[in-house]
C-alpha cells in the first residue's frame, strides 16, 4: 500500500522538487510524515535503481533535511523522555519520530555526500550524552539510527566509536536515573533494539567499541544490571557470536568478538538464568541455545576459562566430543524451560536428566570437573527460587541426595552455593513437613537428607578447607532470623557430623550466636532441643587446643540450663566426659596464668574461679546501690558441679567420701565467707550479695534432672555444707531485714536475695528433718515478730522518708515469705488454729494500702553520695515508685491468702453472722472481695494470683448471698486472663488459678443449684475458654483436667448423687469429647516436629529438663473419655449423667449433619462426627435396655445419612453391639430394609454390612433359624439391585451368612439354596482382570468383613487409633493409647485391660486393604532412571528484542516475549458462552494471530473466560465489535486486502485439507447453535469445512476454530521454510 501511495503522488508530477515542497508544507501530523518517508524512499529507490546522482534531486533532499526534518526532531526533543507531553500522545509522537527518522536517512543517502549524515549524527550524540532524561534523548536514538548505516567505517571511525560507547553506556544504565526505573527500561530498551543493531552493522571499529562497552571489567554481573546487559546481548547475539557459514576470511573472523571466549559473557548468562524476571531468563537461554548451535555449526575447537585461575572451563567445545556435548547442553536447556512451568507434574520427569548432567560433567578418567559446577548450581538456583513450593522442595531434596549415588569432586563455588543459596532454601519451614502416610512423631525426610548430606560433603572435604566451610556454615546461621523447626534441623545435621577439630575461638562465639537466635522462637522445646544439638556440635568440632576453659564456661553460660543443659542429663554427663578427656589440651586460661598456673586442668581452673569470685576488691569496700548481675554466679556454679562430676568419672567406684572432698577443695573459700556472715559486721555488701547468689545457684543447679534424683551424692555433700553455715546466714539476714539496714530502692533487690535463701534453707532443712530447736524456727519467729512490730508503727503525722517505706515493703515481703512457707509446709505451724498475733495483725490489715511517695529529699539523704543520682532516678518516677506498691499489695494478698485458707471454716456465708476471735478479714467476707475487686483493677497481671487465690475462699461462701459481686469478680478475672498472651510465662499460673475459683465444684453446685446468673455466666466463660484454645492451644486441657479431677473426688466421696454438679455441666464434657481444632499447615509442622522431639525421649536432654506440659489437643478428648470411664453404670448419678450426654452427643450429630449435608473427608464437620459416634462407642456398655429403647431409632436413622467412611464403621459397629446384648431390637433393624428405594439409595450398605456379622449379633441365641432365614431373604433380593456398590455388599453379607448356614446346616434352606448358590457361583467365576472382580476381591479383603470382631476388637486402641487410621482420617485424629497411660491427671480405670487390642486388626496397614490396583506403575515410573519422553512446552525463540514500530501495546508486549506475529484475525463476535472464548483466546495467542475479535470485552473479566485463557488475553490484541457492526468490520478489512473466511458448512464450502490460506486471512466463526447468520454469509469470500468421518454433524466452534488456525499457522510456516523436518 506504501508503494502504491508513492506512484500515485508521482503519477500526478515528475518534479520532485515540488512534490516534497508540498508534503512539508501544513501540520507536521504522523500521517504527513509518513507519507514523505514513503515518497523518499520510492525516489531513492528510482535513484539506485538509475545511477544517478546529479540534478535537483540532491538538493530537494537537502532541503527537506534542513529546512524541515531537523527542525521537526528539534521540536519533538523539548520533552524529556518518560515526561509528559502537552502536545502530542505518546503512541502519536511515537510514529512522527520514526517517520521522520526514516525520511531523514533516506535523505542523507539522496544528498550524495557524508557531511550531511556526519553532522546529523554529531549533534545527535551532544543529546544523547546529556542522559536518558535530558530533552531529544529519544529523538537523538532516531536520528543516530537513521544516518548511522550512512556514515563511512574508515572516515568517520572515531565518530562511530564514540556514539557506540554512548549507546552501550544508555543501553546498561548508565545514562538513567538510578531511582527512576521506568525511564531507564525504556532507554535500555529502545537502544537495543534501534540504535545498536545499525552501529554494528557499520563493522569493524564500531562493533569493537560496543562489545568492548559489554565486556569492560566495570560491567561484569556483580556491578552492572544483567536485564540490561542481556538485552543488548540478544538484541546483537549474531555479531557477537560467529556467524556460521560465513564467507569471510579468518583472519577478519579472528577480529571480531567471539563471546564464547568472554568469562563475562558466561557469568552474564548464568545470572540471568537466576533472574526473577520471565523474559531476562528467556534471554539467557536464549543466548545459551545460541552459542552451542553457533558451536556445532562452526565445528571449530573452543574455550573459555574461569575468571579464577584453573577451574574448570565455564564453556568449551571440542569437535570429538560433539555429540556428547550436545547431549549436554539439549538436556541443560531442556532442564532450563521446563522449570519455566512452575509445574511439579511436568518437572518431575525430567530431573532425572539433571542426575546425567552431573555424569557429563565429571571425567570418568581422572574425577575432575569437565563443566563449571555454576552450570548446575542455576539449575538449582531457579528451583529453590521457584514460586511453587513443592518444587523447592523437590530441587532441594535433589541437591541433598547427589552424594548419596556419586561423589563429586570438590569446587569451591559448590561450597559456596551450599552456604548461599542451599542455606537460604532450608530457612523455608514448609520443607520439613511430614511425607504423606508418615506417621506422626517421625522424624522429616528432609531433616534426615540434610543430615545426611552435610555429614557426607564435610567428610569429603580436604582438611584444609574443612574448617573454614564449617566456619562460614555457622555463621551463615547467624545472619537471619531463623524459625523454630529450620534452626533445629541445620542443629541436628551439625551436631552429626564426625569429630573434627575444626572449630577455634571464632567458631565458638558463632556458635554462641547461633544459639543466641535460637532464643527468640517461642516454641521452647524446640528451642531447647536447638541448644543441645549446638553444644553437641561444640564437643564434636572444637579444636580445644585453641580455646581455654574460660572460652568454654563462657559458652556455656550462653545455654539456657531450665531448657538444655540440666545437670543428670545425657548431655550433661556426655559434657562431663568431654571435660574429662581434653581438660590437659586447654588453651592456658588468661585467670590462671594470673595467679602462677599454667596447667589447664579443670579442677585448678574451678579453683581459681571461685577464689577470685570470693575476693573482695579494693573498689568493693562502699556501699553499693544495685546488686551484682546474677550472670558470674551462674557460671561459678556451673563449673564447680560440671567439675565435680568430672572428678566422679575419674574413679570408677566414687564414694561420698571423695565426693565430699573434691566438693570442700572448691567450696572451701565460699564456706569460709558464708560462716563469717553472723560475725563480721563489716563484709562488703557486694561480697555478700555475690556469696548469696552463689549459694543458690549451687543448689539450683545442683538438682538432678532425672529418675537418679534421689541418690545424688553431690546435692547430699553440698546440703550437709550449706546446712553447716545456715545458722550464719540466717543470722544475718534476719539482722539485714529488721535492722532498717535496707533503705534504699536498690535494696530491694537485696531483699528478694535474702529471702530466697532464706526459703531454701528451710527447705533443706525440711528436707533432712525439722527440729524445735533449729536454728531456722528461731529465725523465723524473730522475723514474723519484728515485721509485724515494723508495719504497726506509725510516723506520728511526719512526712515518710524512703528508708522509712522501704521498710514497710521489705517487712510486709518478708511475712508473705513466712505465710507461704506456713501453707506449704505444715511442719511450721508456728501456732494452733486460736488466732495469734500474727492471725490478728493481717486480720486487721489495711488491704490494698497505697504507701506514700517520699520527697526527693528525704530519698537524698539515705543514699551514699556518689550514688544519689541513680537512686533519685530510679524511686523518683511514678512508674518506678508504682511497681514497688504494686508488690507491697501482692504480699498482702499473699499472707491474706494464708489466713483465708487457715480459717476457711470461720467464713461466714452472709454478712450478719459474727464468730470469734474477731478476725477482720474473716468475719467480714464481702469487704474482703470488694477489696480484692480493687486489687484486680490496682494490679499488673502478674501479680494478680494470690488475689485469685483468696477468691478461691471467698467466692464459695458468698455466692448465695452476694451473686452480683461474685460475678463480677468472674468478668474482673476473665477480663486479665483473656488479655494476656500464651507464651507469658505468668499466663498458664493465673489461668490454673482462675479456672480453680471460677470453675471450683462448691461454686458450680451453688450456682446450678439456685440457677441464677452466676449460673450462666460460668457456661458463658465456659464456651470463651473453649474458644481461645483454638488461639492458645493448652488452655481447654486446663478447664477440663480440674472439672474431672475434682468431679472424680466428689463422686468418690458421695454415694448418692455424686454427678449432679457434672450433669448440670454435661456441656463441658460433650464439648471435651468432640474438641479439636483444623491446625494451619504450619501449626501441625511445629506440633509434628514437637512431637518427634518428644519421641526421642532421654536421648534429647530436653525433654528430661523441661516437663511435659501435656497441652495437646488430644488431651482434652484423653481426659474426657478417662472420665466417662470411670463412671458406674450401676450408680444413678452417673447413670443419668452418661443417658443425658448419649442424647446431647445424638443431638449434635443431627445438627452437624443439618448443617452442611455434603463434606470433604477430614474437614471440620468429619472430624466432629467421628468424635461423637467414637464417645458414643465408649458410653455403650454403660447404656441399658430402656435408654436404648428410646434412641435407637434416632441411630438407624444416623445409619441413612450421607456419612464418610470412618463415620460409617462406627455407626455399623454401634449397631452390631446393640442387636447382639439386646436382641429384641432385631426387628426394627430388618424394617429399615424396607424403606422406599429412593431414602435407601446407597446407605443400605450401612445395613448390609451389619448384616454379614449377624454370626455375632446371633452369638447368644439359642435358636438361630429364624433370624437367618429372615437375613437370607432380605438379603437376598438386594443382590439384584441396579446399583454396582449395593450388589457387592449384599454379595460379600450372603457369603458369610451362608457359611453360617452351612455350619449349622440347616435343612429348611434348602429352597434358597439354588439360587444363593447360583449367585456366589457367578460373582466367584467372573472372567478376567476388570474392575468388577478386582472389586469383588477387594471388599472380601476389606479390614471390616476380614479381620475386625466386633466383639474382640471393642477396646479404646480400635476406636480412637486403629480404625480411624485403617479409615482414611488424617494422622491428627490417631490417638495412640499410650497417651491414654500418660495422662494421668485422671486415673485409669478398673478396667484398663480393654483399652489395648487383641487382634490382628492392629497389624493391618490402610494398604493391606485398599487402593491395591493402582500406584504400582506409578511407583514404578518414578523410579525410572530416564524417562524415554517428557513434556516439553514450547516456547519460541527470536534473537531480536522488541519491534518498537509495532502500534498495538498487546502486540508491543507479546514482541517483548519474542512472538512471532502472524496477519490472522480471528472473529469471535458471534460466539456467546465464555469457555469457548477463553479456549480460543488461549489457541490464538499460542499460535501467534494478530488478534482476536469479540462481541463485548466485559467476557475477559469473567471466571470461566480466565479459567480457560489462563492469561493469554495479556499478550494477544483483543478488539471489540458487536453483532450489529460485523458487516461494516469486514468490508473495512477487504479494503485491508484480507481474505474473509467463514467457518461454515455451506453448499460451495471447500474442504479445509484442500484450501489455501492467504497470508492475510480474517476467519469468521459462528454461533454455537446458529452458525453464521446468512447475511453474513453473504459477505464471505470462501467456506471453509471440516471433513467429517462420524455420525454429529459438527464439532464444538472452539474445536473448529483451533483446527482452521492450526492449519493456517502449518501452511505459514511451510511457506516461509521454517517448518521443521
Amino acid at each position: 500500500m506504501e508503494w502504491v501511495l508513492a506512484e500515485a503522488l508521482l503519477s500526478q508530477s515528475r518534479d520532485p522538487r515540488a512534490l516534497l515542497g508540498a508534503l512539508c508544507q501544513g501540520e507536521a501530523s504522523a500521517e504527513r510524515v509518513e507519507t514523505l518517508r514513503f515518497l523518499l524512499q520510492r525516489l531513492e529507490d528510482e535513484e539506485a535503481r538509475d545511477g544517478g546522482g546529479a540534478g535537483a534531486l540532491p538538493e530537494a533532499a537537502r532541503e527537506v533535511a534542513a529546512g524541515y526534518l531537523v527542525p521537526l526532531l528539534r521540536s519533538l526533543r523539548g520533552r524529556p523522555a518518560g515526561g509528559p507531553d502537552p502536545g502530542l500522545p505518546p503512541r502519536h509522537r511515537r510514529r512522527v519520530l520514526r517517520a521522520a527518522g526514516a525520511a531523514l536517512r533516506s535523505c542523507a543517502r539522496l544528498a550524495g555526500g557524508p557531511q550531511l549524515a556526519a553532522a546529523l549524527a554529531e549533534e545527535a550524540l551532544r543529546d544523547l550524552l546529556a542522559g536518558w532524561r535530558a530533552p531529544g534523548a529519544e529523538a537523538a536514538v532516531e536520528v543516530l539510527a537513521a544516518v548511522g548505516p550512512c556514515l563511512r567505517p574508515r572516515e568517520d571511525g572515531p565518530l562511530l566509536e564514540r556514539v557506540a560507547g554512548a549507546a552501550v553506556a544508555l543501553a546498561l544504565g548508565g545514562g538513567g536515573d538510578g531511582d527512576e526505573a521506568g525511564p531507564a527500561e525504556d532507554a535500555a530498551a529502545l537502544v537495543a533494539g534501534r540504535l545498536l543493531p545499525v552501529l554494528v552493522q557499520c563493522g569493524g571499529a564500531a562493533l569493537r567499541a560496543v562489545w568492548g562497552g559489554l565486556a569492560a571489567p566495570g560491567t561484569s554481573p556483580g556491578s552492572g544490571r544483567v536485564e540490561e546487559k542481556l538485552l543488548v546481548l540478544s538484541a546483537l547475539a549474531e555479531k557477537v557470536l560467529p556467524e556460521p557459514g560465513s564467507d569471510r576470511a579468518r583472519s577478519a573472523r579472528e577480529a571480531d568478538p567471539d563471546a564464547r571466549r568472554c568469562w563475562r559473557f558466561w557469568r552474564t548468562v548464568q545470572a540471568g538464568l537466576g533472574q526473577a524476571d520471565a523474559l531476562t531468563r528467556k534471554r539467557a537461554r536464549y543466548l545459551l541455545q545460541r552459542a552451542v548451535e553457533v558451536s556445532a555449526e562452526l565445528g571449530t575447537d573452543c574455550t573459555c576459562g574461569p575468571q579464577e585461575g584453573n577451574g574448570p572451563s565455564l564453556f568449551w567445545w571440542s569437535e570429538k566430543k560433539k555429540d556428547e556435548l550436545l547431549k549436554f547442553w539439549e538436556n541443560y536447556i531442556l532442564i532450563m524451560e521446563t522449570l519455566e512451568g512452575n509445574q511439579i507434574h511436568v518437572i518431575k520427569p525430567v530431573l532425572p536428566k539433571l542426575n546425567n548432567l552431573f555424569e557429563y560433567a565429571v571425567s570418568e578418567e581422572n574425577g575432575c570437573w569437565l563443566f563449571h559446577p555454576s552450570w548446575h548450581m542455576c539449575i538449582y538456583k531457579r528451583m529453590f527460587e521457584s514460586e511453587n513450593k513443592i518444587l523447592t522442595k523437590e530441587g532441594v531434596i535433589h541437591f541433598l541426595e547427589l552424594y548419596e549415588t556419586k561423589i563429586l569432586p570438590f569446587s569451591p563455588e559448590f561450597s559456596e552455593f551450599i552456604i548461599g543459596p542451599l542455606m537460604d532454601a532450608l530457612s523455608e519451614s514448609s520443607l520439613y513437613s511430614r511425607s504423606p502416610g508418615q506417621p506422626i512423631g517421625s522424624c522429616s525426610p528432609l531433616g534426615l537428607k540434610l543430615q545426611k548430606f552435610l555429614v557426607t560433603y564435610i567428610s569429603l572435604l580436604p582438611g584444609d578447607i574443612k574448617s573454614n566451610f564449617l566456619l562460614k556454615f555457622i555463621r551463615k546461621m547467624t545472619s537471619r532470623h531463623w524459625c523454630a523447626v529450620p534452626i533445629l534441623f541445620l542443629s541436628k545435621a551439625l551436631a552429626n557430623v564426625p569429630k573434627y577439630k575444626a572449630l577455634g575461638i571464632d567458631g565458638l562465639l558463632a556458635l554462641r550466636d547461633v544459639i543466641h537466635c535460637t532464643m527468640i522462637t517461642h516454641q521452647i522445646l524446640l528451642r531447647g532441643a536447638a541448644q543441645c544439638y549446638l553444644l553437641q556440635t561444640a564437643m564434636n568440632l572444637l579444636d580445644v587446643e585453641k580455646v581455654s576453659l574460660s572460652d568454654v564456661s563462657t559458652f556455656l553460660m550462653s545455654l539456657r540450663q531450665e531448657e538444655s543443659l540440666g545437670r543428670g542429663t545425657s548431655l550433661w554427663t556426655e559434657l562431663c566426659d568431654w571435660l574429662r578427656v581434653n581438660e590437659s589440651y586447654f588453651k592456658p586460661s588468661p585467670m590462671c596464668s594470673s595467679i602462677g598456673l599454667h596447667k589447664t586442668s579443670l579442677n585448678a581452673y574451678v579453683k581459681s574461679l571461685i577464689q577470685e569470685y570470693v575476693k573482695s576488691s579494693a573498689w568493693e569496700t562502699g556501699e553499693n546501690c544495685f546488686m551484682p548481675d546474677w550472670f558470674e554466679a551462674k557460671l561459678v556454679s556451673l563449673m564447680v558441679l560440671l567439675a565435680v562430676d568430672v572428678e566422679g568419672m575419674k574413679t570408677q567406684y566414687s564414694g561420698k567420701q571423695r565426693t565430699e572432698n573434691v566438693l570442700r577443695v572448691f567450696l572451701d573459700p565460699l564456706l569460709d565467707v558464708l560462716m563469717k556472715f553472723g560475725t563480721n559486721a563489716y563484709m562488703p555488701l557486694l561480697k555478700t550479695d555475690r556469696c548469696l547468689q552463689l549459694l543458690l545457684k549451687l543448689l539450683n543447679t545442683c538438682r538432678l534432672k532425672g529418675s537418679s534424683a534421689q541418690d545424688d551424692e553431690v546435692f547430699t555433700v553440698l546440703q550437709n555444707f550449706v546446712m553447716s553455715t545456715t545458722e550464719s546466714i540466717s543470722e544475718f539476714i534476719l539482722r539485714r531485714l529488721t535492722m532498717n539496714e535496707l533503705n534504699s530502692v536498690s535494696d530491694l533487690d537485696r531483699c528478694h536475695l535474702y529471702l530466697m535463701v532464706l526459703t531454701e534453707l528451710i527447705n533443706l532443712h525440711l528436707k533432712v528433718g525439722w527440729k524445735r530447736g533449729n536454728p531456722i524456727w528461731r529465725v523465723i519467729s524473730l522475723l514474723k515478730n519484728a515485721s509485724i512490730q515494723h508495719l504497726q508503727e506509725t510516723d506520728s503525722g511526719q512526712e515518710p522518708t524512703l528508708g522509712n517505706q522501704i521498710q514497710r515493703v521489705v517487712s510486709m515481703a518478708a511475712l508473705a515469705m513466712v505465710c507461704e512457707a506456713i501453707d506449704q509446709k505444715p511442719e511450721l505451724q508456728l501456732d494452733s488454729l486460736h488466732a495469734g498475733p500474727l492471725e490478728s495483725f493481717l486480720s486487721s490489715l489495711q488491704l490494698n494500702q497505697t504507701l506514700q511517695k517520699p520527697h526527693a529529699e528525704e530519698q537524698s539523704s539515705y543514699a551514699h553520695p556518689s550514688e544519689c543520682t541513680s537512686v533519685l532516678e530510679e524511686s523518683s518516677s511514678s512508674q518506678g515508685w508504682g511497681k514497688i506498691v504494686a508488690q507491697y499489695i501482692h504480699d498482702q494478698w499473699v499472707c491474706l491468702s494464708f489466713l483465708l485458707k487457715k480459717y476457711h471454716t470461720l467464713i461466714p456465708s452472709t454478712g450478719s453472722e459474727i464468730l470469734e476471735p474477731f478476725l477482720p478479714a474473716v468475719q467480714m467476707p464481702i469487704r474482703t472481695l470488694q477489696s480484692a475487686l480493687e486489687a484486680l483493677t490496682v494490679l499488673s497481671s502478674d501479680q494478680v494470683l494470690p488475689v485469685f487465690h483468696c477468691l478461691k475462699v471467698l467466692v464459695p461462701k458468698l455466692l448465695t448471698s452476694s451473686e452480683s459481686l461474685c460475678m463480677e469478680s468472674f468478668d474482673m478475672a476473665w477480663k486479665i486472663i483473656s488479655s494476656l498472651s500464651n507464651t507469658q510465662l505468668i499466663f498458664w499460673p493465673n489461668l490454673k488459678a482462675f479456672v480453680q475459683f471460677v470453675f471450683d465444684n462448691k461454686v458450680l453446685t451453688i450456682a446450678a443449684k439456685i440457677k441464677g446468673q452466676a449460673y450462666f455466666k460460668i457456661k458463658e466463660i465456659m464456651y470463651k475458654i473453649i474458644e481461645m484454645s483454638a488461639l492458645k492451644t493448652g488452655v481447654f486441657n486446663t478447664l477440663i483436667s480440674y472439672c474431672c479431677q475434682s468431679w472424680i473426688v466428689s463422686a468418690s466421696n458421695v454415694s448418692q448423687g455424686s454427678l449432679s454438679s457434672a450433669k448440670n455441666y454435661s456441656e463441658l464434657i460433650l464439648e471435651a469429647c468432640i474438641f479439636g481444632t483444623v491446625f494451619r499447615r504450619d501449626q501441625r509442622l511445629v506440633q509434628d516436629v514437637q512431637t518427634f522431639i518428644e519421641n526421642l525421649g532421654h536421648d534429647c536432654a530436653a525433654n528430661i529438663v523441661m516437663e511435659n506440659t501435656k497441652r495437646e489437643d488430644h488431651y482434652v478428648r484423653i481426659c474426657a473419655i478417662k472420665f466417662l470411664c470411670l463412671l458406674d453404670g450401676s450408680n444413678m448419678s452417673h447413670k443419668l449423667f452418661m443417658e443425658d450426654l448419649a442424647i446431647k452427643l445424638l443431638d449434635k450429630d443431627e445438627f452437624v449433619s443439618k448443617s452442611k449435608k455434603r463434606y470433604y473427608v477430614n474437614s471440620l464437620q468429619h472430624r466432629v462426627k467421628n468424635r461423637i459416634w467414637q464417645t458414643l462407642l465408649v458410653l455403650f456398655p454403660r447404656l441399658d435396655q430402656n435408654f436404648l429403647n428410646g434412641i435407637i431409632d434416632r441411630i438407624f436413622q444416623a445409619g441413612f445419612t450421607n456419612n464418610q467412611a470412618s463415620i460409617k464403621y462406627f455407626i455399623e459397629w454401634i449397631i452390631i453391639l446393640i442387636l447382639h446384648k439386646f436382641p429384641q431390637f432385631l426387628p426394627k433393624f430388618w424394617d429399615c430394609f424396607s424403606y422406599g428405594e429412593e431414602n435407601l439409595k446407597t446407605s443400605i450398605c450401612t445395613f448390609l454390612a451389619v448384616s454379614s456379622h449377624l454370626d455375632v449379633v446371633t452369638q447368644n441365641i439359642p435358636e438361630k433359624k429364624l433370624i437367618l432365614k429372615q437375613a437370607l431373604i432380605v438379603v437376598l433380593q438386594w443382590c439384584f439391585n441396579h446399583n454396582f456398590s449395593v450388589r457387592l455388599y449384599a454379595l460379600v453379607a450372603l457369603k458369610k451368612l451362608w457359611t453360617v448356614c452351612k455350619v449349622l446346616s440347616v435343612e429348611e434352606f434348602d429352597a434358597l439354596t439354588p439360587v444363593i448358590e447360583s449367585s456366589l457361583h457367578q460373582v466367584e467365576s467372573m472372567h478376567g482382570a476388570g474392575n468388577a472382580k478386582k472389586n469383588w476381591q477387594r471388599i472380601q479383603e476389606h479390614f471390616f468383613f476380614a479381620t475386625f470382631h466386633p466383639l474382640k476388637d471393642y477396646c479404646l486402641e480400635t476406636i480412637f487409633y486403629i480404625l480411624p487410621r485403617l479409615s482414611g482420617l488424617i494422622e491428627d485424629e490417631w490417638i495412640t493409647i499410650d497417651k491414654f497411660t500418660r495422662f494421668t491427671d485422671v486415673p485409669l480405670d478398673a478396667g484398663f485391660q480393654w483399652y489395648l487390642s487383641q487382634t490382628q486388626l492392629s497389624k493391618l496397614k490402610p494398604g493391606d486393604w485398599s487402593q491395591q490396583d493402582i500406584g504400582t506403575n506409578l511407583v514404578e515410573a518414578d523410579n525410572q532412571a530416564e524417562w524415554t519422553d517428557v513434556q516439553k512446552k514450547i516456547i519460541p525463540w527470536n534473537n531480536r528484542v522488541p519491534d518498537l514500530d509495532l502500534e498495538l501495546l498487546f502486540q508491543d508486549r507479546a514482541a517483548r516475549l519474542g512472538k512471532s506475529i502472524s496477519r490472522l484475525i480471528v472473529v469471535a463476535s458471534l460466539i456467546d458462552k465464555p469457555t469457548n472464548l477463553g479456549g480460543l483466546c488461549r489457541t490464538c495467542e499460542v499460535f501467534g494471530a494478530s488478534a482476536l475479535v469479540v462481541g463485548s470485552l466485559q467476557c475477559i473479566s469473567d471466571k470461566q473466560f480466565q479459567h480457560l485463557s489462563v492469561s493469554a488475553e495479556q499478550w494477544l490484541p483483543l478488539v471489540e465489535v458487536k453483532p450489529p457492526h460485523l458487516i461494516d468490520y469486514l468490508q473495512q478489512k477487504k479494503t485491508e486486502g484480507y481474505t474473509i473466511i467463514g467457518v461454515e458448512q455451506t453448499a460451495k464450502s471447500l474442504d479445509l485439507t484442500q484450501y489455501c490460506f492467504p497470508e492475510k486471512s480474517l476467519l469468521l466463526l459462528g454461533n454455537e447453535r446458529e452458525g453464521i447468520p446468512a447475511n453474513l454469509i453473504q459477505q464471505l469470500d470462501v467456506c471453509v469445512e471440516i471433513p467429517q468421518q462420524g455420525i454429529i454433524r459438527s464439532l464444538n466452534v472452539h474445536v473448529s476454530g483451533a483446527l482452521l488456525i492450526w492449519e493456517y499457522t502449518r501452511q505459514q510456516l511451510l511457506s516461509h521454510g521454517d517448518a521443521k523436518p
